[in-house]
């Protein structure tokens, strides 16, 4: 029979996505993606993913039902990313989600989004280690945690962006460059036909006396403006595969080296790096060499799940399931701007949460 089945939903951002698991295996995985209709205004345009997750929803839910060979009478629990994120977005995933937890009687979990990254690695390499480091970058986010248990202790972030997140640059140096929306994807495309050594980008935060985790991606983003800017006073164009290429260096390097000294400081044995800008080949190939030179294991989950998608939220629901956690109350709201502190939105009972 096996254990409870867990649908989750994610609305957070573009992508509604549909995940079902149980006891940490994925039965069921389906996104679709308002990207198309967003890039033409290069970035995403919060009115235009409500209404998409609006039209999406049932049809994801449906094929995500259809592909675990269930229906909804075979669902034991619901979770949904309740923050952060864009908040009409993410109202639409909190609404259907309680509706569909209302009508096959069912408790709902209100689950972190980055949380569900963490996750995401779950499906594909099993439980994390106790402790481990996780890098999280993504278009919104870049931060450096210390994870013990994901769904029973609180997450202690060693570092966060102070500006830009990894993904935020490469998209706007990738419209600087005339490369199309979703930068990332662009800028790695981009960069295979240039060199990295072109043109020296500054690694911001790396100086002795910087804070050793924390990431600042905004003065890269400048200079890499300033370097176009300065081509085209004299009348010439870029290349832009060199520029692609020095720029991805650059944010890999800066990514890898701060992941790899959290690992030294903490002896902490491996590395987990989720988000979508886990999907860049240089940030992978990177992590690799440097994780494999240290001795540190390194796990990143497959490309399906390291962007936006219901799967990592199913995860987290079965974790959250399997530890004894609270549910959400169905009067559940949505906080935007969520800070990482806790998978869950409730605390699991006395007995089950173990000392630190």
């Amino acid at each position: 029979m096996g254990g409870p089945v867990v649908l989750g939903i994610e609305s957070s951002c573009d992508e509604t996505g549909v995940g079902i698991v149980r006891d940490g295996k994925l039965l069921a995985h389906v996104v679709a993606s308002s990207m198309d209709e967003h890039a033409r205004f290069g970035g995403v345009v919060p009115e235009i993913a409500a209404r998409a997750h609006l039209h999406a929803f049932n049809p994801v839910v449906r094929r995500a039902l259809d592909e675990a060979g269930l229906r909804l009478s075979g669902i034991d629990a619901v979770a949904v990313t309740t923050g952060p994120g864009l908040s009409g977005a993410l109202q639409v995933g909190l609404a259907g989600a309680k509706t569909l937890a209302y009508a096959a009687g069912v408790p709902l979990y209100g689950v972190h989004h980055l949380a569900g990254h963490v996750a995401a690695d779950t499906l594909e390499h099993g439980p994390l280690p106790e402790p481990c480091v996780v890098l999280i970058v993504s278009g919104g986010h870049t931060s450096l945690l210390l994870v013990r248990d994901l769904v029973r202790e609180p997450i202690l972030h060693l570092g966060d962006t102070r500006d830009d997140a990894a993904g935020e640059c490469f998209d706007k140096v990738a419209r600087i460059l005339g490369l199309p929306y979703p930068g990332g994807p662009a800028i790695d495309r981009a960069a295979r036909d240039g060199d990295p050594k072109a043109v020296v980008f500054p690694r911001p935060l790396t100086r002795p006396g910087d804070d050793p985790y924390a990431f600042s991606f905004s003065g890269l983003k400048t200079a890499a403006a300033r370097w176009v800017e300065q081509h085209r006073l004299r009348g010439a164009e870029p290349s832009v595969a060199d520029g692609a290429a020095a720029l991805q260096e650059a944010v890999a390097d800066v990514l890898t080296r701060k992941a790899l000294a959290a690992c030294r400081a903490y002896d902490v044995k491996t590395l987990v790096v989720v988000g979508g800008v886990a999907a860049n080949s240089r940030v992978r190939a990177l992590a690799e060499r440097r994780c494999a030179s240290a001795g540190i294991g390194l796990r990143v989950p497959p490309m399906t799940l390291c962007t936006d998608n219901g799967a990592m939220i199913a995860a987290v629901g079965d974790l959250l399931v399997r530890a004894g956690a609270e549910p959400a109350p169905l009067d559940v709201t949505i906080d935007p701007s969520a800070p990482l502190e806790y998978a869950c939105l409730t605390p699991l009972p006395a007995a089950s949460t173990r000392a630190a």
